[in-house]
């Protein structure tokens, strides 16, 4: 007779406890035998799924904050507003409590602001509420830390350091005005964006590939510094350039290469960057004055190549600020917490993934020919036979299906609030 599924379970306490009783005797009768029966506990098949209870639970914690669904889609509007009721309701409870930002809280730790640590968890969805108030810092209390940092844009280590205790001490009444916010954003945007569309979400530094109502690839990014803003923008992309030439805007001409040239005249040609005047006639740049008031009135452009700031691949879409995405070379910056680094223009990891997605339609274009004409490192320039939509926004809320929220930093500070401001 087959005894029901519950009957063959052992929960992971109750067989810890055998086991010890098991061991316990087993070492009593002598070193051999306990070696033994250890064994037999080992491989029994009784011990039961424990992945739901322990390590496992970790990782798993945050891969619910993973989601195929497009930020900007008519479903996430729909998705926002009911955790802007789950906010309002939450609110009219009593909110969720501050946490004492005075320890680095990790597992193992037992201390009493854990137990505030766990209230607060539990208010924003992050810990069952089966999990309990202890001042233990274990296993379940890791999973729901790490959870609420991937919700955050944080890096899921479950460690409370400053950037997490920063974020867990946003009051609901903030993060409820701060999803107000981003449905007025989200509903802006519900309109038909394309069967095929690319979308640069700016305050998390991240950008999807979305096809036919689903995310195909998401890539992270590097967007512009606070003083030179990456803008809010609708195009097509219609063209990539592998081994593309760099020709530098103004503004990093005035700031940034002028004063490298003023330090180091050998820049320039360490760089393979040559000056050409209005005529194409290149200049060498030891006709330039560095020190006048005024940058030369010159077009920068950097020779394709390995150190080139756009390395393999540029891509374009026709707009007024002149900006585009890009690979770069030094692909350490995508590791770093604070992606806003750039004058403006989108860099993005893993460009070639992207490159293959965006040239399908293209003739003659997949990924073998695309690496080899790399590899060549001649300028080559292609149409896209089907421009793809590309979208700049601007969303610091979200959320999805399951229930699931996400916040980021308020990067340009749009959101009206300083406690929301980069930090």
């Amino acid at each position: 007779m087959t005894k029901p599924a519950g009957l063959d379970k052992v929960s992971r306490r109750r067989f810890i406890g055998r086991a010890a009783c098991l061991a316990a005797a087993a070492f009593a009768a002598g070193p051999a035998f306990a070696q033994s029966a250890i064994e037999d506990i080992i491989k029994s098949p009784r011990r039961g799924s424990w992945d739901d209870q322990f390590d496992a639970q970790s990782s798993r914690s945050v891969a619910q904050t993973a989601t195929r669904h497009p930020i900007a889609s008519a479903d996430t509007i729909a998705f926002v507003e009911r955790a802007i009721f789950a906010h309002q309701d939450l609110i009219a409870r009593g909110g969720w409590p501050m946490v004492p930002a005075t320890k680095k809280l990790r597992m193992g730790v037992s201390d009493p602001d854990v137990r505030m640590l766990r209230q607060r968890l539990i208010a924003s969805g992050d810990l069952d509420p089966s999990a309990g108030l202890s001042n233990e810092f274990d296993s379940y209390v890791d999973g729901a830390v790490k959870k609420f940092q991937a919700r955050h844009g944080l890096p899921p280590d479950g460690v409370l350091g400053s950037y997490s205790y920063q974020a867990l001490n946003v009051s609901a009444e903030v993060r409820l005005g701060q999803l107000e916010t981003n449905l007025v954003r989200l509903r802006s945007m519900s309109g038909f964006l394309g069967d095929r569309y690319v979308m640069v979400n700016i305050p998390a530094a991240q950008i999807e590939a979305v096809e036919n109502g689903s995310v195909v690839l998401r890539h992270t990014a590097i967007v512009g510094k606070i003083d030179r803003q990456t803008p809010i923008l609708n195009s097509q992309i219609h063209e990539i350039i592998l081994n593309p030439y760099w020709t530098s805007p103004r503004s990093i001409i005035e700031k940034d290469i002028v004063p490298l040239m003023r330090k180091d005249p050998t820049y320039l040609a360490r760089n393979n960057i040559r000056l050409f005047d209005g005529q194409g006639n290149e200049i060498q740049p030891e006709m330039v004055d560095w020190n006048a008031e005024k940058a030369p009135d010159l077009m920068f452009r950097q020779d394709p190549g390995k150190g080139n700031a756009m390395s393999s691949t540029k891509i374009n879409f026709n707009n007024p600020h002149a900006v585009y995405m890009h690979d770069t070379p030094q692909q350490g910056v995508f590791n770093q917490l604070m992606r806003f680094e750039s004058s403006g223009c989108v860099r993005v990891q893993n460009v070639r993934d992207l490159n293959t997605w965006l040239l399908r339609d293209t003739p003659g274009w997949d990924r073998q020919s695309m690496e080899a004409t790399i590899a060549s490192r001649e300028n080559t320039v292609i149409e896209l036979t089907t421009p793809v939509p590309v979208y700049f926004t601007y969303f610091t809320a979200w959320a999805s299906q399951d229930g699931v929220v996400q916040f980021r930093d308020d990067v340009y500070q749009r959101d009206g609030v300083d406690e929301l401001a980069l930090r």
